[in-house]
């Protein structure tokens, strides 16, 4: 299939709107695996998937479940036993536990599993995803599950869709997103402010958001870089991973106009 440019005129039309009678659990509920270590991550994460409107947003976190109730905007709840009700799974962000990874892999019933940075799956697991699966990794993270990659990175991300069978969110400069049925688009529109840490935690947690309110996962995947993008072109000069979801009100509100 053709490589597609990714542009709101592709995805604009799915961008979700609540209906007048919708109540939360309509808009989804995303459960977060909480990094045991690094929980600046799975915060931006989950901050980012409340803001572009998930319904409800649970972090899971065992161990150091204050800190993320101190430093979490107050409607994302904080638990420590792992979901039984979420529609929703994001893991990895910042790192993730060996029983949550586990976990992740299988919840085949979950409307989709998304596999961030830690806990992007190695080859030997790829028979536990599925097409509801979304993986993002970055180049060096790409590279360590499957292989080195080729210079020509549409070509890369597409087989690795089709090795995996999960869509693929090749991040970069040109974001690749790839999925297994051989729909693939390459996103530009960006800015070099967003090479910060954090931002990608940002992106997955705009993609769980915008997939737990029932927006078809290649669209779901396509419509968050751009909105991740052009958030960072907004902002500007002296952008932070945590100002991207800040933004994502007023981008939304421009969209759906």
């Amino acid at each position: 299939m053709a490589l597609i440019v990714n542009h709101p005129d592709l995805w604009k039309a799915a961008l979700p709107k609540p209906d007048r009678q919708a109540n939360k659990y309509h808009r989804g509920f995303v459960g977060i695996y909480a990094a045991p270590l690094l929980t600046g991550a799975t915060r931006l994460a989950a901050t980012a998937c409340n803001r572009i409107g998930a319904g409800l947003v649970s972090v899971v976190a065992p161990s150091n479940g204050d800190i993320y109730r101190c430093c979490l905007p107050a409607d994302i709840m904080v638990q420590s036993q792992s979901l039984t009700k979420m529609d929703i799974g994001l893991g990895g962000s910042g790192g993730i536990t060996q029983q949550h990874h586990d976990e992740l892999l299988a919840a085949k019933k979950l409307k989709a599993r998304i596999f961030d940075a830690d806990g992007l799956p190695a080859q030997n697991q790829f028979a536990q995803l599925d097409g509801n699966c979304i993986l993002t990794p970055h180049f060096g993270e790409f590279e360590r599950i499957f292989g080195a990659i080729e210079a020509d990175h549409v070509i890369a991300a597409q087989r690795a869709a089709e090795a995996c069978g999960a869509i693929i969110v090749l991040k970069s400069a040109d974001t690749i997103i790839a999925s297994p049925d051989g729909q693939i688009a390459c996103n530009s529109h960006a800015s070099p402010y967003l090479a910060k840490a954090g931002t990608g935690d940002v992106l997955a947690g705009l993609i769980a958001g915008l997939v737990a309110q029932n927006m078809p996962h290649f669209h779901a995947c396509c419509a968050a870089t751009w909105i991740h993008g052009e958030a960072a072109i907004r902002f500007g000069p002296g952008l932070v991973a945590s100002d991207i979801s800040d933004m994502v009100p007023g981008i939304l509100t421009d969209l759906l106009a």
